[in-house]
This record gives C-alpha cells, structure tokens and sequence, in this order.
C-alpha cells in the first residue's frame, strides 16, 4: 500500500469518526451547560444531578442516531477498507 492511500485512509477514518461523535458530543455539552446553569441558579452541588440527565440525553441520542452511524462505518468499511485489503 503506497504511503499517500495510507494516510488518505487514515483521515477519511478520522473524519468520520468526527462526524459521528459531533451529535453525542453537542447533545453532552448543551446537557452539561443547562444542568450546570440550575445548579449555579439554585446552589444545590449534587453529583448525580450532573451525572444522570447527561447520561440520559446521551443515550436517547445515541438510540436516535444509531442508524446513521452504522451506515457510515458500513459505507466506510465496504467502499474503502474492503476495497483495498481485496486489492492489496
């Protein structure tokens, strides 16, 4: 494998790995943000009351998006990975 197809590879794998993180990710920031807000507003320090919600908000966008990113890395694996492991 010639060093260019390696690390064209390498980044296509990288940036989809991005793109599929990036809803997940904003989903537990924005949760983060707003549960930290009503504890600074309201002075109660519980650490589940961080914990939990985040966790919920992560899980129900995972279950949301667990299709399209399924079909990223299938895409992913069969056009690029199968394609030069075959022609390799």
């Amino acid at each position: 494998m010639e060093e260019a197809v390696f690390f064209d590879t390498l980044r296509e794998g990288l940036w989809i790995g991005v793109t599929i993180s990036i809803p997940i990710l904003t989903v537990a920031l924005v949760a983060g943000l707003t549960v930290g807000l009503f504890q600074a507003l309201t002075s109660i320090q519980e650490m589940t009351l961080t914990f939990v919600p985040k966790l919920a908000a992560i899980v129900a966008v995972f279950w949301l998006t667990m299709g399209f990113m399924t079909e990223r890395l299938v895409s992913f694996f069969q056009t690029t990975i199968l394609t030069q492991v075959i022609g390799g």
